[in-house]
């Protein structure tokens, strides 16, 4: 197949997979640091962290656009370090991708260290474990389930973002546009054999990986 079509997927691949890595890190640390917490305030803090689900792309675009648009201190500060605005960039887009997709990740890393009985971390603690081993080789093995099952579903969120993108990061072929932005425009543009091909290539890798979060809570 060509250049043409190949070129929105092996974007998404990457904007996806960097997402993804961020997403898991972030992921794993909130959901970490708010497991089992009990404070005054946690339902704000909870509600800021699950907001983009429930909101409009469009509004996540825009809000990203303000908070690291050319006009904006973020905005000014990146621009100075890399001699370049950030948006209409793979990062913008990689930026899109992380904010839609970090609910999931935080959400699930957060039930499964909730599912974790204390007990075992806490004999762990006693057995001489610092918080660095016990989290790597206790708590992470005992949550793997929920970890994975919420890397793969961030992955996907990540795989097929596309307000918050289009408008953050733009549809620039061979450089911001992703499948869902390609698709977008092949339908714009009449080209409906182009825009089935990239919608069942989305259907596939979308199966195939709710396929394995299924096979893997089910184990």
């Amino acid at each position: 197949m060509s250049a043409e079509f190949w070129s929105p997927i092996k974007l998404s691949l990457q904007v996806a997979s960097i997402s993804g890595v961020l997403v898991v890190l972030f992921g794993l640390f909130f959901g970490r640091l708010m497991a089992n917490r009990k404070f005054k305030g946690i339902a704000l803090v909870e509600t800021f962290f699950l907001l983009p689900l429930v909101l409009p792309p469009s509004v996540v675009g825009f809000l990203l656009i303000v908070l690291f648009g050319r006009n904006s201190g973020i905005g000014k500060f990146v621009e100075w370090i890399f001699h370049q605005p950030i948006m209409f960039t793979w990062w913008a887009a990689v930026i899109a991708a992380t904010v839609v997709a970090f609910p999931l990740m935080y959400q699930s890393a957060k039930t499964g260290f909730e599912s974790i009985d204390e007990d075992i971390e806490h004999a762990a603690r006693v057995d001489g474990a610092s918080e660095w081993k016990l989290f790597l080789f206790v708590t992470i093995p005992l949550a793997y389930k929920a970890i994975v099952a919420g890397a793969i579903l961030s992955f996907a969120r990540a795989l097929g973002e596309f307000g918050a993108t289009l408008m953050f990061a733009g549809n620039i072929p061979g450089k911001t546009q992703t499948v869902p932005t390609a698709i977008y425009m092949a339908i714009d543009g009449g080209r409906m054999d182009l825009a089935w091909l990239w919608v069942i290539s989305m259907m596939v890798i979308s199966f195939m990986m709710l396929a394995i979060v299924q096979l893997i809570r089910s184990k």
